[in-house]
């Protein structure tokens, strides 16, 4: 399908997407576009205007911080899968990015775009959930804020930003312990029916749910069962805990549940291994 007519503005500056964010608040931003444009062709999403921020150069970095790495929000997944700095600091991060969609995504998706759309089914939010990430946002007058992963994602392809916001920076922590990341689709480049991510850390572990309700969500259940003594096996016996999996045409609620024990069991006899 054709998109609904829309205006077009390509934006210099962070200031400048935000003055345009501010000026028509049914404005969109785009970066890599792989999330926005398709919605826009089913008329899922209509845009009064859309605003190119894909040229924003300086928001495309990966760099140390002390105890944690910066990632700049317009930074391409293939970028991040392939950087020094979180290959040996934050692996899951990386690892994460190499294995979305296929290449031709992974040269145009960008990891602040992937955060912002807030799709559960997305690699990399679950991901950025179970390592405390935080998001650093700015607003009119280049105010910044920012807010940690916990609170960001607020329902379905929902998140904290305001409409005249946008998202700068992803702060990752630089890990030392061991981790996991998996997911089961039908094929490479499909949306995971159920992904796991998981994080030790500090003698416990935190684990990220993937496609498992209207958010990623952390499995509060498995990583109290961890902290309790409990084996890999015993704590994924709660995966499932505070989940809303959808029931749909690619899998039933049930067989999701069902995978999400199998594959926390393997996140976690991976990442406390």
């Amino acid at each position: 399908m054709i998109p609904a007519p829309f205006e077009y503005v390509r934006a210099g500056s962070v200031e400048e997407a935000v003055a345009a964010l501010s000026a028509d608040p049914d404005a969109k931003l785009l970066a890599g576009g792989h999330s926005l444009l398709p919605a826009m062709r089913l008329r899922i999403v209509r845009v009064s205007t859309l605003v190119d921020i894909g040229r924003l150069s300086d928001l495309s970095y990966v760099r140390e911080d002390g105890d944690a790495i910066a990632i700049g929000a317009l930074t391409r997944h293939h970028d991040v899968a392939n950087s020094e700095a979180l290959q040996a600091g934050c692996p899951i991060v990386a690892y994460a990015a190499s294995q979305i969609g296929d290449p031709a995504v992974r040269h145009m998706g960008t990891i602040g775009g992937s955060v912002a759309h807030g799709d559960p089914a997305g690699d990399l939010p679950a991901v950025l959930l179970a390592l405390d990430a935080s998001f650093v946002i700015t607003g009119a007058a280049g105010a910044t804020r920012t807010v940690d992963a916990a609170s960001f994602f607020t329902g379905l392809l929902s998140t904290a930003l305001a409409p005249n916001e946008l998202l700068t920076e992803v702060r990752v922590p630089k890990t030392s312990g061991g981790w996991s990341f998996l997911k089961f689709n039908r094929r490479a480049q499909d949306w995971a029916l159920v992904g796991v991510s998981a994080v030790a850390a500090n003698g416990g572990v935190r684990v990220g749910l993937t496609n498992m309700g209207l958010t990623p969500l952390r499995a509060a259940g498995v990583e109290a069962a961890v902290e309790g003594g409990a084996d890999p096996a015993a704590a994924a016996a709660h995966a499932d805990e505070g989940t809303a999996p959808a029931d749909d045409a690619f899998a039933s609620a049930e067989y999701r549940r069902a995978l999400s024990k199998v594959l926390v069991e393997r996140a976690l006899r991976e990442a406390m291994g």
